[in-house]
């Protein structure tokens, strides 16, 4: 009997976990379906809108709009030389739609600030129309050829939010991934507005508010050839 109602309990315990590896897959299904479609309420998040680069593929900004966006933030340029190809025709079809837009530098810490803030004035003139430039803090010094200091890159930071911040005569808004804020601190060291990420939930990786979130980097709609960022503004 003894030996009988161990396998009892063995099996019972194999169905439970068997139960909850089932729940587990069903509940990452579900997130996964849901995660492609949903976007923030908007009675909370009223001002809503895009994050585009040429990695979107061809942007309908027209249904953009249908689908509630109000604005475009479309990528420009990258580090000293790099440029997005698709900034010009994303930044004109945005605004033939009726889009507000702005611009988004991808910050390189292996770069000095001067090269960044002239590849950076190549592609974005001075336009007092344009929404606050965005500046991408993503990329480690870890994985510059030639070894950069902390120190070193928040000056070259700095230098380079204020040259971009002449030019286009606004301040800039700083978009940092949790990973760069958790080693770097940005934004306890930068008084500047803060552009965070978190897919669904609400970021809390900075000590301070944010002006905008990226709520849904995975967003599969009829606008776009390759999922959408969806971004929102806090009310």
């Amino acid at each position: 009997m003894a030996r009988k109602r161990k396998s009892n309990s063995r099996r019972w315990w194999l169905y439970a976990i068997a139960a909850m590896v089932l729940a587990g897959l069903a509940g990452a299904i579900w997130y996964w379906w849901d995660i492609q479609r949903w976007v923030p309420d908007e009675n909370t998040y009223p001002d809503q809108g895009v994050s585009v680069s040429h990695n979107s593929g061809l942007v309908g900004f027209e249904t953009v709009r249908a689908l509630g966006g109000k604005f475009a933030y479309v990528e420009a340029s990258a580090g000293a030389t790099s440029i997005d190809p698709q900034f010009v025709r994303n930044l004109a079809a945005a605004r033939a739609a009726g889009l507000k837009v702005g611009a988004v530098h991808r910050f390189d810490p292996c770069a000095t600030a001067d090269r960044q803030s002239a590849n950076f004035v190549t592609m974005v003139s001075r336009d007092k129309a344009l929404l606050p430039t965005a500046i991408a803090l993503q990329k480690f010094p870890d994985s510059c050829p030639d070894k950069v200091s902390k120190a070193a890159m928040e000056s070259e930071l700095m230098t380079l939010i204020n040259q971009i911040e002449m030019h286009v005569g606004k301040p800039v808004i700083l978009k940092v991934s949790k990973p760069f804020e958790e080693q770097f601190g940005v934004s306890t060291l930068i008084e500047r507005d803060l552009w965070l990420s978190r897919d669904r939930f609400v970021p809390r990786y900075t000590g301070r508010p944010w002006l905008l979130w990226s709520a849904n980097r995975a967003l599969d709609s009829e606008a776009a050839e390759q999922p959408l960022e969806w971004v929102v503004v806090q009310p």
